[in-house]
Formats: structure tokens, C-alpha cells, sequence
């Protein structure tokens, strides 16, 4: 039985990595939009959430100027080792308080394999497109 749960989690992280390496950054940045509410992507400005501006391989809860900020949950995320590679964005972006239970985004995450390679591909762009 575990060994069934184990191939089967090792087949969804492997189709969530594929989908990253088709992610198209212009794309992307059309489901970006449904984040300019609160986080912005192409400066280092706070909204309600933090800046996302290089957050391709940092460590969670540790935008210097959001610290004061974050919730206690994605400061403990940070502080136990979580950094937002591809793979952890990945499963961040589709369930939020799954990934990090306690975090404070309001945001219920993205379904679609296809939105969240883009949003990753878009995040990672510099300059943006």
C-alpha cells in the first residue's frame, strides 16, 4: 500500500516539474494578474503581501522589507529550510495552506498545471516581460 502512495506522489511531482519546463513567462504574466492585488512581481513593493520581485530561490518569510509582516507559519516555513525552487512554488501556487497550513494568503491557489508553469516562468523572467 505505501509503496502504491509513494509511486503515485513520485508520478504528480514528476508531471509538476514537466510542466515547468514548458512555462511561458508572457503567459504568465496574464495569470499574474490575479495576484496584483496583493503581491507585485516587477519592483520590490509591499502590498498586502510581499514583493515577489527574485523570489525564485529565496527562502520563505525573508523579504527584508516584509518581515515584520509575515505570519508566524511562513516564518517557521523559512526557518526549517523552505526556499521557493520551482518544485516548492509549484506546490505552493496550486494549494497554499496546504504547502505552509497557517500562512495568511487569502488565495485558495491555481488549478491548472499549465497557470502555474506559466507563473513560475514569469516570475523567474528578468527583465519581465
Amino acid at each position: 500500500m505505501f509503496r502504491a502512495i509513494s509511486s503515485a506522489g513520485v508520478f504528480l511531482l514528476a508531471g509538476i516539474l514537466a510542466a515547468h519546463a514548458g512555462g511561458d513567462a508572457v503567459l504568465g504574466k496574464k495569470v499574474f494578474n490575479r495576484c496584483l492585488a496583493c503581491h507585485e512581481a516587477t519592483t520590490d513593493r509591499d502590498k498586502v503581501g510581499p514583493h515577489l520581485m527574485g523570489v525564485v530561490g529565496r527562502t520563505a518569510g525573508t523579504a527584508q522589507s516584509f518581515l515584520s509582516r509575515y505570519s508566524q507559519a511562513m516564518k517557521d516555513a523559512g526557518a526549517a529550510g523552505l526556499v521557493w525552487d520551482e518544485a516548492n512554488l509549484a506546490e505552493y501556487l496550486r494549494a497554499p495552506r496546504q504547502k505552509v497550513p497557517g500562512n495568511k494568503m487569502g488565495f485558495t491557489g491555481l488549478t491548472s498545471d499549465d497557470d502555474i508553469a506559466n507563473v513560475i516562468a514569469y516570475l523567474k523572467a528578468d527583465p519581465k516581460p
